[in-house]
């Protein structure tokens, strides 16, 4: 199962998307729950952020940490473990900014990732930001990390089994629950997450 939960700033998604990753694992005995981490922790408050995030999620979790790195990071992971990706956002950044890697080659990362989770029977789910609600930017490195990870989410919608937007706190399914929301691109409002 690949699932993309994406949504506004503090919208919710972190906790939707731990409850996809844990409602995976408890259909498989046995399997590993790994956060995967993309944050570089440079100074004190994304530090103390990463601390509340941590105790928020709880017990049970394996943490791995992958800033730029993402298709290396399910070596080693038990078949049927179920995975975490969070956050696509960040990830876009420090690759297209601190590793001034090119957009093509991140895709295909992306597209390698996704394909080893397949491969090996790992759930995936990844989580991801809407940024580009707004007017578009008139800085040029601003559009161009936007249009970037607008072209990450749009290549992990297509090849996502569960699509799903976060509003409020309020999980809104917009592929992959049978009969409910769909490809059609109808919103469904059902709290499955």
């Amino acid at each position: 199962m690949i699932a993309f939960v994406a949504g506004g700033a503090r919208s919710g998604k972190s906790a939707v998307a731990e409850a996809l990753a844990r409602e995976h694992l408890r259909e498989r005995k046995g399997a590993t729950l790994v956060y995967l981490a993309t944050a570089r922790v440079g100074d004190d408050e994304m530090a103390a952020r990463v601390a509340r995030h941590r105790r928020e999620r709880g017990e049970g979790w394996r943490t791995r940490e992958a800033p730029l790195e993402i298709d290396a990071a399910l070596d080693g992971l038990a078949a049927g473990s179920s995975v975490l990706l969070d956050c696509l956002t960040l990830w876009a950044g420090q690759w297209l900014f601190e590793a001034g890697r090119d957009e093509a080659a991140g895709r295909a990362m992306l597209g390698r990732l996704i394909a080893a989770a397949r491969r090996r029977g790992i759930a995936l789910v990844v989580v991801s930001n809407d940024l580009n609600e707004d007017l578009p930017p008139r800085d040029e490195a601003v559009w161009r990390y936007l249009a970037f990870l607008q072209r990450l989410h749009r290549d992990l919608a297509a090849e996502a089994d569960r699509v799903v937007e976060v509003v409020a706190g309020r999980a809104i399914e917009w592929k992959g629950i049978e009969g409910k929301g769909g490809d059609e691109g109808g919103s469904d409002d059902r709290h499955k997450a």
